[in-house]
C-alpha cells in the first residue's frame, strides 16, 4: 500500500534546537551538561522529522512543536532513568536468564554495601604486601569441594575456554558427539573449542558413545577430554554414555587430561531436599578429573562467574595464562560469591538462607497461600475491570538447569474484563517495579513460587493501580 505524500511545508513547524533548550524539559534538567542537552534536543528533532517524512508519524501543523518537546521530554527522562531496573518475577522461571539468573541470598547483598568503595581485593592486611584475590574464595571452594586448587573467571564458558587454552592449545581435544551442546545464546561448544585453540576430534554418535571411541581417537596430538554434563537437556531411550569415571582412568593410561564442564555446578546433593539429583561438584573431583568448571549464577545461587577447580598443578597453570588478567573478575563477583559459598557451610539451614534453594523446596501449599494472600489484597474496582482467580502452574528451574523437572505452583491469573491482556502485561512490565509474567489462554499469569516475600506487598500496589 502506498504512503500518503508528506506536505514537506510541515517540517517549518518544527522548532529549532535553541527553542527547545528554552523549554520547561531543558529548565527542569539545568544539572545536565549543556552539550548532552543539546544533542538530545537535536534527536528529538531528527526523529520527529524522519517520522513525518516517511509517514510513520501524521499530526496538524500546530501540534508539531509540542510532539517535538514531549520527544525531547522523553529521551531526557530515558537518559536519566536507570536502564537496569528491579523486576518482580512472576515468570515461574526460578534462574531466569532474562532477569539476571540467581537472586542473590539476603547475606549475599549486604556485603555490596561493604566492598563498594576500598576493599581489601589483592591487599593482605596481615603482612600489609600484595595479594590474591582468589585467596578470598579458594579455600571454602576447597573445603566445599575437595578439590586441591580453584580460580575465578567471569563466567562457565571462560572458564571451559581458559582450561582448554591453557591445557590443549594446537593439540587435539577429544570430546561424545553426545555432549556438543549450545549454552545459550548461540554459543555452541565446538565454537569454544575452536576459538581456543584447540582441534575438536568428535567421537561416537548423538546416543550412543562407548569408552573404545575416546581410546580409538587417541593420536600423539591428542591432550585431552573434554566430558560434558548435559544440564540443559537430556537424552533417553537407546543411549549409551562413557561415565567420567572411565573417561579418568583411560586418560592416566595415555597421560591425557580430563576437564569435566558441570555446567550449572552443584554443591551439595539435591536429593537431601527432595530433588533430583545432578552432577556434584565433589564427585567429580573425587572420580579424579583434572578440571571441574561450573557457573556461579545457577544452582549455586550467587552472582554471574565461571568457577574452576581442580589438581593442584593444573589450576597453577591456568593461573600463568595471560588470559586469566582478561577474564578475571572484580571485588563485588568475589564479595557476592564469598557470602554465596559461606550459605553452604550451614547444612540443613540451606534452603531456608539460600533464596535459590528456598524457591526451588517450598511447598505448593505455602505458595497457594501467598497467591490468595495477594488476591484478598486486591480492591473490590480492580476485581471488577478484570476477571481475578488462583490458578494452578508448573514453575520451572530455568537456565538449562533440571530440564525436565516441574514445580508444582499456583499464579493470580487476570483477564481483562475490555481490553487486550498483552496491554496489560505491558503494563504492569513498563511501571515501576516491573511485574513480569506470562499470557496463558487469554490470561495474565502472575505466578507465586518466584515472588520474594518482601516483593508482595508492592506487587498487590502494583495490582491495585490497575483500578
Amino acid at each position: 500500500m502506498a504512503q500518503r505524500p508528506v506536505d514537506k511545508a510541515l517540517l517549518r513547524h518544527l522548532p529549532s534546537v535553541d527553542s527547545l533548550l528554552q523549554s520547561e524539559t531543558a529548565r527542569s534538567s539545568a544539572g545536565l551538561d549543556h552539550d548532552v542537552l543539546t544533542a538530545c534536543a537535536r534527536q528529538a528533532v531528527e526523529e520527529l522529522r524522519r517520522e513525518l517524512l516517511d509517514g510513520t508519524v501524521s499530526l496538524p501543523a500546530r501540534a508539531i512543536p509540542g510532539a517535538a518537546e514531549a520527544r525531547f521530554s522523553a529521551i531526557v527522562h530515558t537518559l536519566l532513568s536507570p536502564s537496569i531496573r528491579r523486576v518482580i518475577n512472576c515468570t515461574g522461571v526460578i534462574l531466569h536468564t532474562g532477569l539476571g539468573r540467581a537472586a542473590l541470598s539476603e547475606q549475599a547483598i549486604a556485603r555490596l554495601h561493604e566492598v563498594a568503595a576500598y576493599c581489601n581485593l589483592e591487599f593482605d592486611l596481615e603482612t600489609g604486601t600484595r595479594g590474591e584475590r582468589t585467596d578470598h574464595v579458594e579455600n571454602l571452594l576447597r573445603l566445599l569441594t575437595g578439590a586441591e586448587a580453584a580460580c575465578v573467571v567471569n563466567n562457565n564458558a571462560a572458564a571451559v575456554f581458559l582450561a582448554l587454552n591453557t591445557l590443549g592449545f594446537g593439540r587435539e581435544v577429544i570430546i561424545s558427539r553426545g555432549e556438543l551442546i549450545e549454552i545459550g545464546g548461540s554459543f555452541r561448544i565446538p565454537d569454544i573449542m575452536a576459538r581456543s585453540g584447540t582441534h575438536m576430534i568428535e567421537v561416537g554418535t548423538t546416543n550412543k558413545t562407548h569408552l573404545r571411541d575416546f581410546e580409538q581417537a587417541i593420536t600423539p596430538e591428542t591432550a585431552g577430554f573434554l566430558h560434558v554434563h548435559t544440564s540443559n537437556y537430556r537424552v533417553q531411550g537407546f543411549t549409551h554414555a562413557v561415565s567420567l569415571d572411565e573417561l579418568v582412568a583411560l586418560a592416566r593410561e595415555h597421560g591425557l587430561f580430563v576437564l569435566h564442564d558441570l555446567g550449572g555446578g552443584v554443591l551439595t546433593d539435591l536429593r537431601a531436599f527432595g530433588l533430583p539429583h545432578e552432577p556434584v561438584v565433589a564427585e567429580s573431583v573425587a572420580a579424579g578429573a583434572d578440571v571441574i568448571t561450573f557457573s556461579g549464577d545457577k544452582m549455586l545461587g550467587g552472582p554471574q562467574c565461571g568457577i574452576i577447580v581442580g589438581k593442584r598443578e593444573t589450576i597453577a597453570a591456568l593461573r600463568k595464562n595471560p588470559l586469566m588478567r582478561v577474564l578475571r573478575c572484580d571485588k563485588f563477583t568475589y564479595a557476592l560469591l564469598e557470602q554465596t559459598l559461606k550459605l553452604f557451610l550451614t547444612g540443613d539451614q540451606l534452603a531456608e538462607k539460600h533464596r535459590v534453594m528456598r524457591m526451588f523446596t517450598e511447598d505448593a501449599a505455602a505458595i497457594r497461600a501467598r497467591a490468595e494472600q495477594v488476591l484478598a489484597g486486591l480492591e473490590d474496582t480492580l476485581v471488577r475491570r478484570y476477571t481475578v482467580t488462583v490458578e494452578a502452574t508448573d514453575a520451572q528451574a530455568g537456565s538449562g538447569s533440571l530440564p525436565l523437572e516441574k514445580f508444582p505452583s499456583f499464579a493470580l491469573a487476570l483477564k481483562p474484563a475490555d481490553g487486550s491482556v498483552e496491554e496489560l502485561a505491558r503494563h504492569l512490565r513498563t511501571d515501576v517495579p516491573a511485574v513480569v509474567g506470562y499470557i496463558r489462554k487469554d490470561k495474565l499469569l502472575l505466578d507465586l513460587r518466584t515472588v520474594l516475600d518482601e516483593d508482595v506487598p508492592e506487587l498487590v500496589a502494583r495490582l491495585n493501580a490497575l483500578a
